[in-house]
């Protein structure tokens, strides 16, 4: 392990620095060497000069080229397409542009980003002026006579209502032109910030265009609601506390007319999965491969925030990608029983596109896939004493995670707040879907905590922000003891005897 650790650090310090790199490096701030190299890796990844990795661009092309010299530096084997490190696919790329787009409501300008968040569809309106119907929470059967109308919802995010989907559908489904979602100021767990970092989209090329393909569907900041139904003789505040409340809401028109004029570009763009594998030692176990997964992509640049617009995603996702480099370094050839296949995804915020192709058109048969451990939604901010862990108590990959965090002594738990949906919003899931026992893991704090402060703090400042960079707080110790637990977790999932199974009555369980 210390020769590993030694060859690690040698190989980060022979990668040339690229000159755009500003960034003062932290790495005297941690005495753990093992920490240190990490984040030497981490400071590569989300340098400036990959201008936020965001998908199909040249700043995630030149990530993706330097996890695959790692990964081969690491002595992995490629497992991309072709015998290649890269698994290549092509993505629609959908932008609602500030300049050239004009939206308004009655005499109320809406900016773009600001007021109102765009997501672009291939088939939606570019040019509208529309009557404005307030739906409530837009529940099925609910609306009326709303067709070529925009279509004002309440964006209830608990549960109990409508959901996102439910409403999307409803509105389409009555022959709207569009719908509106008041953005929830009650989901105080997670509330929308803006600005936004830009009015796009993504789907995979050969995707089927769907029915709500042909709405206009955007988030409408609750701040300017009070202007928007500006003349209906109705309170917007009063309409936000009922909302947050979850109690009924009116149905009304709204007398300003819808207008926009949206410049809409679209263009097709090129990104890769950087996919290489440790091969098993074990003959009877060669066939049983266990996939470690991060996303490497992250949103480029965006609209500015503090006077910042290069959203450098450096805990969203960069350093966990380093942490895969840096586990597979640390191995340098030294195979566990199992094959591990390490895999640095692409277009995981834009859709999780990376995951879900590589379940789609894996690169060995599905069939030899056991598990997935994704590294996401980590945030070492604060002192590392508990876990919330996806799927915990669905499969015995579960069990594994319990075990481990126990002679870490690491408490685990499920998802205290399932109504964010993580479980569905990192790779792990389209994994899941496909009937692979997966897992992921958050930071986890105790109500009312200290580290319960930082996690709010930073996800209202950091999170998909410019502000989750390289200068952002750390806490050192936590990250090295995080570190420590995976490279645990890794090696007694792929060295145990058994194979991770699903649970009898899980509900993310295949069902014939």
């Amino acid at each position: 392990m210390k020769l590993a650790l030694l060859l690690s650090t040698l190989v980060l310090a022979a990668l040339p620095v690229h000159a755009g790199s500003a960034t003062p490096s932290r790495l005297k701030e941690i005495s753990d060497p093992d920490t240190r190299a990490w984040w030497q890796a981490t400071e590569a990844l989300s340098s400036d000069a990959m201008e936020g990795r965001d998908t199909g661009s040249p700043g995630y092309d030149r990530a993706a080229r330097l996890v695959a010299k790692r990964f081969e530096a690491a002595g992995l084997q490629p497992a991309g397409d072709h015998g290649t490190w890269f698994q290549t696919f092509r993505l629609n790329d959908l932008r609602v542009t500030v300049p050239g787009t004009r939206i308004a409501v009655g005499d109320k300008p809406l900016r773009l980003l600001y007021d109102l968040a765009i997501w672009p569809s291939s088939g939606m309106p570019t040019q509208l002026d529309a009557a404005v119907v307030f739906g409530g929470y837009c529940a099925p059967g609910t609306l009326g006579d709303v067709r070529g109308k925009i279509v004002l919802c309440y964006g209830w995010r608990r549960a109990g209502l409508t959901t996102g989907a439910e409403r999307t559908h409803a509105v389409e489904a009555a022959g709207a032109a569009g719908i509106l979602t008041i953005a929830d100021p009650g989901f105080t767990v997670e509330p929308m910030r803006w600005p936004v970092a830009y009015a796009r989209s993504m789907t995979l090329l050969d995707a089927p265009a769907s029915p709500e393909d042909r709405l206009l569907v955007a988030t409408l900041n609750a701040d300017v609601l009070a202007a928007v139904i500006a003349g209906s003789g109705r309170d917007a505040a009063q309409l936000l506390a009922l909302g947050s409340a979850g109690k009924p809401l009116p149905r009304f028109e709204v007398p300003g007319h819808f207008q926009a004029r949206l410049n809409l570009q679209k263009k097709v763009v090129t990104s890769a999965n950087v996919l290489g594998v440790l091969p098993g030692t074990d003959p009877v176990l060669r066939a049983q491969t266990l996939v470690l997964s991060a996303h490497l992509d992250g949103y480029g640049h965006g609209e500015p925030v503090a006077g910042d617009n290069l959203y450098n995603g450096t805990l969203d996702d960069a350093a966990y990608v380093a942490l895969l480099e840096h586990l597979a370094t640390l191995r340098h050839g030294n195979g566990y029983r199992r094959p591990v296949l390490f895999a640095a995804l692409t277009g995981e915020e834009k859709g999780l596109f990376g995951s879900r192709w590589f379940v789609a058109h894996p690169p060995l048969p599905k069939e030899q896939i056991v598990a997935d451990i994704n590294l996401d939604q980590i945030r070492p901010i604060f002192p590392l004493t508990r876990l919330t862990v996806h799927a915990l108590d669905d499969s015995t990959l579960g069990d594994a995670v319990r075990a481990v965090a126990t002679r870490h002594d690491i408490r685990v738990q499920l998802d205290p707040e399932p109504e964010r949906n993580l479980l569905r919003r990192a790779d792990h899931w389209p994994f899941v879907q496909a009937g692979i026992p997966a897992t992921g893991f958050v930071f986890g704090y105790a109500p009312g905590s200290d580290a319960e402060k930082r996690y709010r703090h930073w996800y209202e400042v950091q999170y998909h922000r410019p502000q989750d960079d390289l200068t952002q707080p750390m806490d050192w110790t936590a990250a090295g003891a995080f570190n420590r637990f995976f490279y645990d977790l890794v090696g007694t999932v792929a060295d145990a005897e058994a194979a991770p199974q699903w649970k009898p009555g899980s509900a993310l369980a295949p069902h014939p």
